[in-house]
C-alpha cells in the first residue's frame, strides 16, 4: 500500500512546528534525527505540507491547459518522516479496534492467535525506527513520544487485563470521551489502601460463603459463583458509583448462576434464612413457592458515604434473559412515576435518572437467546428507554456442557451488543481491580451519555453445571486446567502482599470473621425460634391498599361515569389545534365521534375504549398501551395519535383533556412479543395504581411471548407472591383469514387459570369492554387481565352502545338474554365473542321466540353461583348448548366440559356445537371458512 506523505505531513503539522520552536530555542531539546531534519530546512519553510503532483494529470472541465506553478519538492527526510507517521497512526487504530484480540482476559491463559495487523512487523518499523521521536497526537499527549513508547502505550491500554470494542461507535465524540478516559490512565485505576482492602473484603465474603454452602450442604444446587468471585466486588463497586451520581434505586436481573451469593452478599438477604431455605422448611413456602435460587429480595444498601440506596432483585424463573425485560419495565415504571419533565407529546424525556436498571447475564445465554436482541434492541426507543443499562456477562466460558465453539457463531458472546452505538468492556475477572476500572468507566459512561453499556468479565465455573454435575465428563482437559487454579481471592491477596497494602494476619483476621458470621447464622437457622422475613408489599402498593386473594374477597367497584361527563371527554378528543391539518379521513372519523359525544349516534368500540381511558386519565390514574401498531389500531379503528397531512407531526388527543389528569402513554412498540410483554409486565409491577395494557397485534402473535404469560403473568403470585395488575388485549375471531389471525388461544389461558389467578374476559359490547376496564383500575383487587378484543365487531352495526350504557351499571360476567320469554324458551344458546352476533341474526331470520342466547363475557373466574343465577329463569331441564367458533380441541369447550361435566348448574344438560377438532387454529380459505360458520349458525337451530 503507497504512503500519502503529505497528508500524514499535514495532519500533525501543529506538533511539527511545536517541535521546530523547541530546536529554535534550545537544539539540544529534541533528539538528533529531529535536529538534522531542521538543518535541513531554510527558515523552516518546508514546514508547510509539500503538495505533489501525479505523474498524470488527466485533462478536467476546468483546466486551462496552462502549466501550474512550481510546487516546492520535499527532501527524502521529510517524505521518510511523513510516512513514519502515517505508520503510527495506522499503529493506534489497529490497536483501538482490535487490541482486545490479544488481551490478557481468560483466567486460564489459553493461547489466543495473534492478528498480525497487531505485530510491529506488520508496520515495517526498524529498530531505529522504534526510537524515533513522532507525534503523540492520536494518544492526544503533552510531548513528544518515541514509536516505541507508543507501542508500549498501546499495549499497556488495550491489551493487558481489559480490552474494548468502541470503534463501532459512530459518533466521533463518544469515542472521543472513551479514548481520553483509557488512553490518558493506560485503562488503570489508582486504588487506595482503603478501596484495595474493601476489594479484598469483598472476594472474602464471595468465596466464604461458597465454601460455607458447598461444606454444609453436601450435594445441594446452588448454583456456585466459584470462579467468577469478582461479581461480587464489581457489583459493591458499581453500587457506590451510582450512589455518587444520585442513583437511589437499582433494581437487578440475573439467572441462578451466583444468585445466593448476590442476595446474600449484596442485596442483603440474611444468611440464615438462606440456609433455612436449604432445609426445605415448608413454613417458607406461600402458595407453592419457588427454589431458593429462584427468589428476589429488596433491601436497603448503606454506601461509605452513608447514603441509602434501594436494592431489588426481580424474582426470576430457570428461563434465564426474559427477566431483563421485566427489570427494565419496573425501572421504567419508577423513572415515569418520579419525572418532572415531560415533552411535548407527554413522554418523560429522562436521562440516567433515579433509578438504574442492572442486567447480570451469563455468556451462553446472552450469545444464544433472541430475547436479548429483543431487549437491548428496546434501550433508545421512547416508549422503553430507562437512561442506560448496565449489563454485566458472568462469562463462565461455557454453558452447562456446551464450549463456546459450540454455542456460537461469534468470537465474544457479547457481539450481538454491537447492534448498539455502545462500548463493550472484555475484563479478566481475575484482575480485580481492572475489574475495577472497567466499572468506573461503564458507569460514567452510562451517566455521560445515558446508555446501555456491556462489561464481559472473563472467570471459569469451577464446579459443574450444579453441585451434584460431573463436568470433566465433557471437557476433561479443561476442568484439569481449572483444578490447578488457585481462587481470585489468594490470587488478590498475593498482590497486596507484595505491595505491602495488606499482611497475612489481616487477610487470615478477615477471612475468620466472615466465616465466624457464616456459623453463627447457621446456627440461628436451626433454632426453633426462628421465624422467616416476611417480605410485604411496598411503596404504592401499600399506599393503595390493593389486595388479591379469590374474586369473591373482592368489591365491584363502581364503574359508571356521569353522561354528561362522558359527553364533555368524547368532545374533547375532538378538538385540534387550530393548525393542525388531519387526514381528510380522520375529519369524518372525529365527526363521528361528536355525534357519539351528543347522543346522535351509538358508541362503538374504539369510542368506548377512549371513554375509558379519558375518565381513568380525568380521575388521576396513569394509562399506559404499548404494542405493534397500537397508536393507530391494527384495523384502523383506534386513532390514539393523529398525524398532520403536512408535515407528519402527531398529536394526541387523550394526553390534552386538562390539568390534573393522569398521565397516558401510548407508545408504538417494535416488533417484539416477548420483550414487550416482559417490559410491560415489569412496568405494571411497579404501577399497581393505573391502567397498563400490551396489545397485540393480532391475538394469535401472542403465543411469541409464552414464556413470559407462562412463567410470570399466570404464575407469579403462586410463586414468588408477585402481584399483577397487567391486562392483556387479543384480537380474537374467526373471520376466515387464516391460521395465523383468527385466535388468541383461549384455552391455553384457560388452561393456565386456577386459584383465581387469572382475569379471561370476552366483552361483546363497547360498554362491556368499558365497564371492564375502568374495573380493572377502580376497584383494589388485583389480578392480571386478558381480553379477548374483537376484530370485525368493530364496525359491526350491533355491536355498540349508548352513552347511558357507560354511565350506568357495571361490567357483567354473564350477559342474559332480554329479549325472549324465558316460559318459552326450549333450549338456551350459551356463547362468547362475535358468534353471538351471527346466532342473534340467525334467531331473528328464522323468527324463533324458544331459544335463548346467554354471553359468557368473563370465562375465568366464572362461579357456579353466577352461571346458576344466569340459568335461573329457564325451567329445569332445559338444555344448554354451547357454541363456539373454535375447534372442539380450541376455545372454552374442553374447559367447561371439565368444569361442569354435561350437566350445569340448575339442572341444565349441556352438549357443544363446534368445529371438529383441528391441528391448524383455522382454515386459510375464506370461502371453506363461511361454508364452515354457516353450517354452526344453522346447526344451532337445529331441532332434534
Amino acid at each position: 500500500m503507497n504512503e500519502s506523505p503529505e497528508i500524514a505531513l499535514t495532519g500533525n503539522l501543529s506538533f511539527i512546528e511545536r517541535l521546530y520552536g523547541d530546536f529554535v530555542r534550545d537544539r539540544a531539546s529534541v533528539s538528533p534525527e529531529w535536529q538534522r531534519y531542521f538543518d535541513s530546512l531554510k527558515n523552516g519553510e518546508a514546514l508547510v505540507a509539500p503538495r505533489l503532483e501525479p505523474s498524470f494529470k488527466p485533462r478536467g472541465l476546468f483546466d486551462t491547459g496552462s502549466a501550474p506553478a512550481a510546487a516546492p519538492v520535499p527532501t527524502d527526510e521529510a517524505t521518510r518522516i511523513a510516512a513514519l507517521q502515517n505508520r503510527v497512526n495506522r499503529l493506534v487504530r489497529n490497536y483501538r479496534v482490535r487490541g482486545h484480540n490479544i488481551a490478557a482476559l481468560d483466567p486460564l491463559g489459553l493461547p489466543r492467535p495473534v492478528p498480525p495487523e497487531l505485530e510491529l512487523s506488520h508496520f515495517g518499523f526498524s529498530e531505529e525506527d522504534l526510537d524515533r521521536q513522532v507525534s503523540p497526537e492520536p494518544l492526544r499527549a503533552a510531548g513528544p513520544m518515541t514509536v516505541r513508547q507508543i507501542y508500549e502505550h498501546l499495549r499497556d491500554t488495550y491489551c493487558r487485563s481489559i480490552g474494548v470494542q468502541y470503534m463501532h461507535i459512530d459518533t466521533f465524540d463518544i469515542r472521543r470521551w472513551l479514548q481520553d478516559r483509557m488512553e490518558q490512565t493506560r485503562n488503570r485505576l489508582q486504588l487506595s489502601r482503603a478501596e484495595q482492602i474493601r476489594i479484598f473484603s469483598r472476594l472474602t465474603d464471595a468465596v466464604a460463603f461458597e465454601e460455607f454452602i458447598r461444606r454444609k450442604f453436601v450435594g445441594a444446587k446452588s448454583f456456585s459463583l466459584e470462579g467468577c468471585e469478582s461479581l461480587i466486588p464489581l457489583l459493591d463497586l458499581a453500587i457506590e458509583k451510582a450512589s455518587e451520581q444520585g442513583v437511589k434505586e437499582i433494581v437487578f436481573g440475573m439467572a441462578h448462576r451466583g444468585r445466593l451469593n448476590v442476595l446474600a452478599n449484596i442485596i442483603g438477604k440474611s444468611p440464615r434464612q438462606i440456609f433455612r431455605e436449604f432445609a426445605d422448611d415448608p413454613k417458607l413456602f406461600r402458595g407453592h413457592g419457588d427454589v431458593k435460587y429462584h427468589l428476589g429480595y429488596s433491601n436497603e444498601w448503606t454506601t461509605v458515604s452513608g447514603a441509602k440506596v434501594h436494592l431489588s432483585l426481580c424474582f426470576n424463573p430457570s428461563h434465564l434473559e426474559f427477566v431483563n425485560g421485566v427489570a427494565m419495565g419496573r425501572v421504567r415504571a419508577k423513572l415515569d412515576r418520579t419525572a418532572r419533565h415531560r415533552g411535548p407529546d407527554q413522554t418523560a424525556e429522562r436521562g440516567a435518572g433515579d433509578c438504574m436498571c442492572l442486567l447480570i447475564h451469563g455468556d451462553a445465554s446472552f450469545a444464544g437467546q433472541g430475547i436479548v436482541q429483543e431487549t437491548l434492541n428496546m434501550s433508545q426507543l421512547p416508549g422503553y428507554t430507562v437512561g442506560g443499562t448496565i449489563h454485566v456477562i458472568v462469562n463462565n466460558q461455557i454453558g452447562f456442557t456446551t464450549s463456546p465453539s459450540e454455542a456460537r457463531s461469534s468470537a465474544y458472546p457479547t457481539d450481538v451488543a454491537k447492534m448498539l452505538q455502545i462500548p463493550i468492556f472484555h475484563v479478566n475477572g481475575e484482575d480485580p481491580e481492572a475489574v475495577a476500572q472497567v466499572v468506573r468507566l461503564a458507569m460514567e459512561f452510562r451517566e455521560t451519555f445515558h446508555r446501555d453499556v456491556v462489561i464481559d468479565m472473563f472467570g471459569y465455573r469451577r464446579l459443574g453445571h450444579n453441585e451434584g454435575d460431573e463436568p470433566s465428563f465433557t471437557q476433561p482437559t479443561l476442568y484439569r486446567a481449572i483444578e490447578s487454579r488457585k481462587s481470585v481471592r489468594e490470587g488478590y491477596l498475593d498482590h497486596l502482599l507484595q505491595l505491602g497494602g495488606l499482611s497475612r494476619e489481616e487477610a487470615d483476621d478477615i477471612a475468620r470473621r466472615r466465616h465466624e458470621a457464616l456459623e453463627q447464622e447457621l446456627t440461628q437457622s436451626q433454632a426453633e425460634s426462628f421465624r422467616p422475613v416476611d417480605e410485604k408489599p411496598v411503596g404504592a402498593w401499600v399506599r393503595g391498599h390493593y389486595t388479591s386473594g379469590p374474586e369473591k374477597s373482592a368489591e365491584d367497584a363502581a364503574t359508571g361515569v356521569k353522561a354528561e361527563w362522558l359527553s364533555k371527554l368524547l368532545l374533547a378528543q375532538t378538538q385540534l389545534p387550530a393548525d393542525f391539518h388531519p387526514h381528510p379521513k380522520i375529519k369524518k372519523f372525529l365527526e363521528g365521534r361528536r355525534k357519539m359525544a351528543v347522543g346522535e349516534q351509538p358508541l362503538d368500540w374504539s369510542a368506548a375504549e377512549a371513554l375509558a381511558l379519558a375518565t381513568l386519565s380525568a380521575e388521576g390514574y396513569r394509562v399506559r398501551l404499548s404494542g405493534q401498531d397500537c397508536r393507530r389500531g391494527t384495523f384502523s379503528h383506534r386513532h390514539a395519535a393523529l398525524y398532520d397531512y403536512e408535515d407528519g407531526h402527531p398529536y394526541i388527543p387523550l394526553q390534552r383533556l386538562g390539568e390534573g389528569c393522569g398521565p397516558v402513554d401510548i407508545f408504538n412498540s417494535p416488533l417484539s412479543e416477548a420483550g414487550v410483554l416482559g417490559f410491560d409486565y415489569g412496568y405494571s409491577l411497579d404501577c399497581p395504581d393505573g391502567l397498563v395494557m400490551w396489545e397485540a397485534q393480532f391475538g394469535d402473535f401472542f403465543n411469541g411471548a409464552q414464556v413470559i404469560i407462562d412463567q410470570f403473568i399466570a404464575s407469579a403470585e403462586d410463586k414468588w407472591n408477585r402481584w399483577s395488575g397487567i391486562t392483556l388485549l387479543l384480537p380474537h375471531g374467526f373471520e376466515g383469514q387464516g391460521p395465523e389471525h383468527s385466535s388468541a388461544r383461549m384455552e391455553r389461558f384457560l388452561a393456565l387459570a386456577a386459584q383465581d389467578n387469572l382475569q379471561i374476559a370476552v366483552p361483546t359490547t363497547p360498554a362491556q369492554y368499558f365497564h371492564c376496564l375502568r374495573r380493572q383500575v377502580v376497584r383494589k383487587w388485583r389480578k392480571p387481565l386478558v381480553v379477548f378484543t374483537p376484530k370485525s365487531l368493530l364496525r359491526e352495526p350491533r355491536a355498540v352502545s349508548s352513552l347511558h350504557d357507560c354511565a350506568e351499571g357495571a361490567f357483567q360476567r354473564i350477559l342474559p338474554d332480554a329479549t325472549i320469554d324465558p316460559k318459552k324458551v326450549r333450549r338456551v344458546l350459551m356463547c362468547s365473542g362475535k358468534i353471538y352476533y351471527e346466532l342473534e341474526q340467525q334467531r331473528e331470520a328464522l323468527k324463533r321466540d324458544d331459544i335463548a342466547i346467554l354471553r359468557l363475557e368473563q370465562l375465568y373466574p366464572l362461579p357456579d353461583q353466577a352461571l346458576q343465577q344466569a340459568l335461573a329463569p329457564y325451567a329445569a331441564g332445559v338444555p344448554v348448548t354451547w357454541v363456539q367458533e373454535e375447534p372442539e380441541n380450541m376455545g372454552a369447550w374442553r374447559y367447561l366440559r371439565v368444569r361442569f361435566g354435561d350437566r350445569l348448574p340448575g339442572d341444565h344438560p349441556m352438549t357443544g356445537l363446534r368445529r371438529p377438532a383441528s391441528a391448524s387454529p383455522a382454515t386459510g380459505s375464506a370461502k371453506i371458512h363461511k361454508r364452515d360458520q354457516k353450517y354452526l349458525v344453522t346447526q344451532a337451530f337445529a331441532e332434534g
